[in-house]
């Protein structure tokens, strides 16, 4: 059993696949070639967005969201400490100072309310997770962010094609951030990532910043990076397109069969407990791509044992708090993180992809209630 099949989603896509990427070894523009001002506006169109800026990483994504919008040394960026280390990498990277708030017990994203307590004169962005593929309190955030003028950042890295109230992940903010690493729910087959904006003139900045800051050949009015997405890598995220909808739907069918099987055996919502067998939490205006199907155990150890013992994987995302983590000792928590730091110490993801067959996912949860009872 694969935690994520990567196999199945070629073998089913393997000719358009394999014709994109001989089209590229054809023509041979392997950096910024024709496929990647063709995926830019498809997935423009898929967010709903004015313009798509594809880059080489998730991360670099970040990176050049940030400073599209002149985050530098001394700011405070607010974000979360339960997350990939690349949210707050990016941030410390550039100078700018990692504010950490805690999170909603529910979905595991940011606190609204942490962040109206974190915000000061010297706060030039909020960085919301969109974590294990549902959306983070976009309407909360923003109104938040309003009021002070401080523009969001949204790190989409887990949750492209995800929803909240009819609006796609990475729409929801002046720019919206995604990964394409292979595991995401769309994945290259190395590293990719893309931002999106509806500001023409954000647009034009990170399109210079992703290759060198340069506005035409040897002319450089921005420090930029190198940060292109390659060609080859466009047309293989061309051809998963194509069935990328109906993945979303059975990424949510199988997220909530997960959810409906431990419920009948009498486990908890997050909502509703601190202890014992929690399972995720999706509300009705949401739509999450469950990136991750993430539970809650009182003894990971013994669970993710008796899954092994049973030939199936599981992972812990995320084990330690970004704030616990050495690299980031100097930078300080705006607020008290305890539910970050126990919800580190309780979750365990299962496997989750759009291929897994009902006797798998009955094994798993089978496998999970023996060993919680």
């Amino acid at each position: 059993m694969d935690f994520v099949d990567l196999k199945t989603q070629y073998l089913r896509l393997h000719d358009s696949i394999n014709s994109g990427v001989q089209g590229v070894l054809l023509h041979g523009q392997y950096v910024m070639g024709p496929e990647v001002s063709a995926l830019e506006q498809r997935l423009a169109d898929f967010v709903e967005v004015s313009h798509c800026v594809s880059v080489s990483s998730g991360t670099d994504a970040l990176l050049a969201a940030m400073m599209a919008l002149g985050v530098g040394p001394g700011d405070e960026v607010i974000t979360t400490p339960f997350t990939f280390v690349a949210t707050a990498e990016s941030i410390a990277l550039l100078g700018a100072v990692p504010v950490f708030v805690d999170i909603d017990p529910v979905s595991y994203n940011i606190s609204p309310d942490g962040i109206s307590a974190a915000i000061t004169k010297r706060t030039r962005a909020i960085m919301p997770v969109s974590l294990y593929g549902q959306c983070y309190a976009v309407d909360e955030v923003r109104t938040i962010a309003g009021e002070a003028e401080v523009p969001v950042i949204e790190d989409g890295a887990q949750s492209f094609g995800a929803a909240s109230r009819g609006r796609r992940s990475c729409g929801l903010s002046e720019i919206g951030c995604t990964s394409f690493f292979p595991s995401k729910p769309l994945g290259c087959y190395g590293d990719g990532g893309a931002c999106f904006t509806s500001d023409a003139d954000l647009a034009q900045a990170l399109r210079q910043i992703r290759n060198h800051g340069q506005d035409r050949r040897y002319h450089h009015p921005l420090l930029g990076l190198n940060a292109r997405l390659d060609t080859l890598q466009a047309a293989i995220l061309l051809a998963k397109l194509d069935g990328f909808e109906a993945e979303i739907q059975a990424r949510a069918a199988i997220g909530q069969r997960y959810t409906d099987e431990f419920e009948r055996a009498g486990a908890a919502l997050t909502r509703d407990a601190e202890v014992g067998l929690l399972v995720p939490f999706i509300p009705d205006d949401q739509l999450s791509v469950y990136a991750q199907y993430t539970i809650q155990v009182d003894d990971r150890d013994g669970v993710i044992e008796a899954l092994r013992h049973e030939g199936i994987p599981s992972a812990v995302h995320y084990p330690i708090p970004l704030n616990e983590q050495p690299a980031f000792d100097n930078y300080p928590a705006a607020q008290d993180l305890t539910v970050s730091r126990r919800v580190s110490r309780r979750v365990l993801s299962l496997p989750m992809h759009p291929y897994l067959s009902e006797e798998d996912q009955d094994r798993i949860v089978n496998t999970v209630l023996a060993a919680c009872s």
